[in-house]
């Protein structure tokens, strides 16, 4: 069974290099094949896809530039003193593939079900790790990365779960819902229990037994070309080096630490203040912030954060530019009324037995064109919880809020579960994981096409058996 499913990975890997495009030119396919279906489906003019295109084509700026930021200050922290002295300390634990891999993986399901932002963090201990343990099959290593981000929607940052529990939420302004529904019955369920469950136990499992051969392991010090081998100099060396033969100012508060660390620590005064008022809000603002104050701390003077923070961000074009083309996309599905006409034609076909499985097919198959679960469920959520409300034949209080829950739960497991064979959030690991080497999103996905299938039937079955 075990070489079965491993013969399996391994055709599937090739696939996936002899086929998939770039990320890059997904998109581009992508936008020409939703155009196409708003043109033919809705009877949308040119025009109108082509303003709906460029209507949504700068959506993402603030996502977009949040996710660039997550990054940069991610890395900008790993790339301090005190951290990399912790890794190096790990590597006294941590000395086989297996261990690198299982390890990796765990970290990575934990940090994500944080907030999936966390996954950068998974992304730096992953790559440290591979420069100093051998044998580790890097792209592999990736992979396992990638997947154990998708834990993020059971956690704490699970964008449907929060909406539906924020007091006038649009659905609620739609009168859609009667009410806001309680995190008890989604993030707090037994269904979002044991969904968490599997992804703690059973994704390490998966991976492990995915493992490629030995003699097909392809290294990180293998893929690094010969000229970035060369030792660079740390980021204390640097900073020196930028210092004038005598004394000056601007030397003097280059290499201030007393002027970044009053800076630094009001920062964390903030933090404690926003946690004490708001608390557990961990949005993606609240943590780059935490991020950059973090930096300046570790890094203590303005110079070496400046130098950190140059060195983080030599990775990050592939957001720049792709994140308009998906929000161009994004743009279609909604200025044309294609999302909203997609979901009324799968959720028309749903019972009240069925509705879960209709909206997590639902789910999966707009997250090609809108990878985002907030903006996907903006878009198809009002569609999947009127037809519930229809549906579930005169039900009222606690009974309907449960099938309500089911189905927003539906919808985000389907579109979470479907980014391992869509190449968008990839753009968040690759930033760290692809420094100095050269690497696709074709070396990486075919991976986990395997836990796709596997986790696609697991998820069903929850759905439709695994009372809330």
């Amino acid at each position: 069974m075990k070489s079965m499913i491993k013969k399996l990975g391994e055709k599937f890997t090739d696939l996936f290099r002899k086929n998939m495009p770039d990320a890059f030119v997904f998109a581009l396919i992508l936008t020409i094949v939703i155009s196409l279906i708003a043109m033919l489906w809705m009877k949308s003019s040119p025009l109108e896809v082509l303003q709906s295109w460029y209507g949504g084509f700068w959506n993402l700026l603030e996502f977009g530039m949040q996710m660039v930021l997550l990054i940069v200050t991610g890395y900008s922290i790993a790339l301090s003193p005190l951290i990399r002295k912790g890794i190096n300390k790990l590597t006294y634990f941590i000395k086989t593939p297996i261990q690198v891999y299982f390890f990796v993986i765990l970290i990575g399901v934990l940090l994500s079900m944080i907030s999936w932002g966390w996954v950068v963090i998974a992304a730096v201990l992953a790559r440290e790790l591979a420069l100093r343990v051998k044998g580790v099959h890097y792209p592999y290593l990736i992979a396992c990365v990638y997947f154990s981000n998708n834990s993020w929607v059971t956690g704490f940052s699970s964008s449907i779960p929060l909406l539906l529990n924020t007091k006038n939420n649009y659905m609620i302004k739609a009168g859609i819902l009667e009410e806001t529904i309680p995190t008890t019955y989604t993030l707090g369920s037994n269904l979002n229990i044991a969904m968490a469950l599997l992804y703690i136990v059973v994704t390490p499992i998966i991976m492990l037994l995915l493992l490629p051969k030995k003699d097909k392991v392809v290294e990180l010090n293998s893929m690094i070309s010969s000229e970035k081998q060369t030792e660079e100099k740390t980021i204390e060396v640097e900073a020196n080096s930028y210092r004038m033969n005598t004394r000056t100012l601007s030397d003097t508060l280059n290499n201030s630490v007393i002027l970044q660390w009053i800076i630094g620590l009001m920062g964390i005064c903030y933090v404690f203040y926003h946690f004490s008022t708001r608390g557990f809000d961990l949005n993606l603002n609240i943590m780059i912030f935490i991020f950059i104050m973090l930096g300046l701390l570790l890094h203590k003077t303005p110079i070496r954060y400046g130098i950190s923070m140059k060195r983080a961000s030599s990775n990050v074009s592939g957001i720049l530019f792709q994140f308009p083309f998906y929000a161009g996309i994004m743009g279609i599905m909604t200025g044309t009324g294609l999302g909203e006409q997609l979901a009324n034609a799968i959720v028309s076909m749903a019972t009240i037995d069925t509705y879960p499985i209709f909206a997590y097919l639902l789910g999966g198959i707009v997250n090609f064109a809108i990878p985002s679960g907030g903006g996907e469920f903006a878009v198809i959520g009002p569609s999947v919880i009127e037809a519930t409300n229809h549906i579930a034949n005169g039900l009222q209080g606690v009974d309907l809020m449960a099938i309500q829950a089911r189905a927003s739960l539906a919808i985000a497991y389907g579109e979470s579960l479907t980014n391992l064979l869509q190449p968008f959030y990839l753009l968040l690991v690759l930033p760290v994981m692809g420094v100095g080497i050269k690497i696709q999103a074709r070396d990486v996905m075919g991976y986990l096409v395997i836990p796709f299938i596997l986790y696609f039937f697991i998820q069903i079955g929850l759905l439709m058996w695994m009372p809330l």
